[in-house]
């Protein structure tokens, strides 16, 4: 085993080499415990998991949660002994990252995977079937900088007509995807194609999707074990029990590596209006052939795209999608503007109480000094 099945490459042994002077070693982290990390390191050929933990630079250094540490980050570690941790002295700069809105009223970025080549989104042709949601997870992934591959799973539960619809309306969304369909249970379909296209030694390829839709059972496939815990299906709602609940990194012994992340209820926005663009360029081409140039798409006279939603040629629900999509993007830039405000104004105060402090203290120097 080398550090290039872990996915090291010359981009980052030459950002590591003022670090390697220090006696640091390069690691990849694979969890997050909430206080410490997992992360693997390379001994003597083979794979050696520490616990690590975060230095006060580092985080000191970070701006936002988001440029901490995170699953599929490359670190530079300073190794502990029996009495002393191992300790984050530096992390390395992204490739790719796939991140999300944290869930809730928050305005922070959160990371889901970062260093990921390949994001493969699972979902089926029943109940959890979503274009909406398919478009807002191609617009993260499409911002990453990773390669979108969907898994249409469970298969073997309908119908050949039904998995069809499900493949090419997705497609349609994104020409740029790879869309397949699969059955974890049948081992058919998109389990080998993730290892005769995707998988290779170095290739970190990250699983997203609800709750339910079987992603634990394909890793399972893939690892050729039961390394994730799973459970029957739930005959009412469909749904799996005792799915994933913590972020992890796997190497498969094949070559490749795998991203398991908890089912994620909320796909809120983190991503700006360039790639909103670029996701609905169709809705963008109507809009520059309006009458006005303000046109609000409503009840305008000339409204091209309202045209186009009456004449059949848009459709509906993809535009009420763009509009919704396109309000959670100015919120959230407002999020920002205010927090940074919060942020710049706690900056100014912490300021001021650090030079008076320095003046009271300077001023209780001089008090103390003797007297000529």
């Amino acid at each position: 085993m080398t550090l290039a099945d872990l996915g090291w490459n010359e981009a980052f042994e030459k950002e590591f080499a003022p670090f390697y002077k220090k006696g640091w070693t390069p690691a990849r982290l694979i969890r997050d415990n909430k206080i410490t990390l997992g992360a693997l390191i390379v001994e003597d050929e083979s794979f050696e998991e520490v616990e690590v933990v975060t230095s006060g630079k580092v985080y000191h250094d970070a701006a936002t949660d988001a440029e901490l540490p995170a699953v599929g980050d490359w670190v530079a570690l300073e190794l502990g002994g029996e009495d002393s941790d191992t300790v984050i002295r530096a992390r390395l700069s992204r490739q790719t990252c796939f991140s999300r809105k944290a869930a809730g009223n928050s305005a922070e970025e959160q990371v889901i995977a970062a260093n990921v080549s390949i994001v493969v989104v699972v979902t089926d042709a029943g109940s959890d079937f979503n274009l909406r949601r398919m478009e807002r997870y191609f617009a993260v992934i499409n911002r990453s900088g990773s390669k979108a591959v969907v898994l249409v799973n469970k298969s073997d539960l309908f119908t050949p007509a039904e998995n069809k619809e499900a493949i090419e309306a997705i497609q349609a969304l994104n020409p740029d995807a790879d869309v397949h369909s699969t059955s974890a249970v049948k081992r058919v379909g998109g389990l080998k194609v993730l290892r005769d296209l995707y998988l290779r030694p170095g290739v970190s390829m990250a699983f997203i999707g609800s709750s339910g839709v079987g992603k634990s059972a394909l890793i399972n496939k893939l690892l050729g074990d039961e390394f994730q815990w799973t459970s029957e299906v739930n005959e009412v709602t469909g749904k799996g029990r005792h799915t994933t609940t913590a972020r992890e990194l796997m190497v498969l012994k094949k070559g490749g590596i795998i991203i398991d992340n908890p089912g994620i209820k909320e796909v809120q926005m983190w991503t700006d209006e360039t790639t909103l663009r670029e996701r609905f360029i169709d809705i963008e081409n109507l809009a520059s052939q309006c009458k006005f140039h303000d046109c609000k798409h409503g009840k305008d006279t000339g409204c091209a795209i309202r045209a186009a939603v009456e004449n059949g040629t848009l459709d509906a629900e993809r535009y009420q999608g763009f509009l919704k999509l396109d309000d959670e993007i100015a919120k959230l830039r407002k999020q920002r503007k205010k927090r940074q405000m919060t942020v710049e104004r706690r900056n100014k105060r912490d300021h001021k109480v650090k030079a008076r402090n320095r003046v009271d203290r300077i001023e209780i120097e001089n008090d103390l000094k003797p007297r000529a």
